[in-house]
């Protein structure tokens, strides 16, 4: 059920986001406690603002309330993905090329389920990232998440 809402939400806030230059990041519908949260986050090249957000909400609200597929209440939340944005499509990776990456992955590949480095290449469906002098190959298959992660 979650899979299918999170693929019907995608497709009504689409045209909106293509028509506006914005990108969409990732949608959430989770549970948590006795509350059901939609969560929408968006980005765009220079970041959204409390503005572009409340847009984005308005727009999302008007289409869900005229076609009503959730069947329970749930609040809607729209926003930025955060400094520590998630990487889930492969574009998000080209993207992150240079910048300091977390990842986790199914299994141990050597010996590790947790890598963090910059990111040096997204090729042949594979990331290649660099901790000190020591670079890891991690085939895309493999990764159970994947996040931009700040450094101090």
């Amino acid at each position: 059920m979650s899979a299918k809402i999170k693929q019907l939400v995608e497709q009504m806030v689409l045209p909106y986001l293509n028509e506006h230059g914005l990108e969409l990041v990732d949608v959430e519908y989770v549970k948590e406690g006795s509350n059901w949260f939609l969560r929408v986050f968006v980005d765009k090249e220079n970041g959204i603002d409390i503005d572009d957000c409340g847009k984005i909400s308005e727009y999302l609200s008007e289409q869900l309330d005229a076609k009503d597929p959730i069947p329970n209440a749930y609040f809607l939340e729209v926003s930025s993905p955060g400094a520590e944005r998630p990487l889930r499509k492969t574009d998000d990776f080209v993207k992150a090329i240079n910048h300091n990456i977390f990842v986790t992955t199914y299994e141990p590949l050597g010996g590790s389920k947790q890598f963090e480095g910059i990111l040096l290449s997204c090729e042949d469906d594979q990331l290649t990232i660099a901790a000190g002098k020591k670079q890891q190959t991690i085939p895309l298959d493999k990764i159970a998440s994947a996040r931009t992660a700040v450094t101090f």
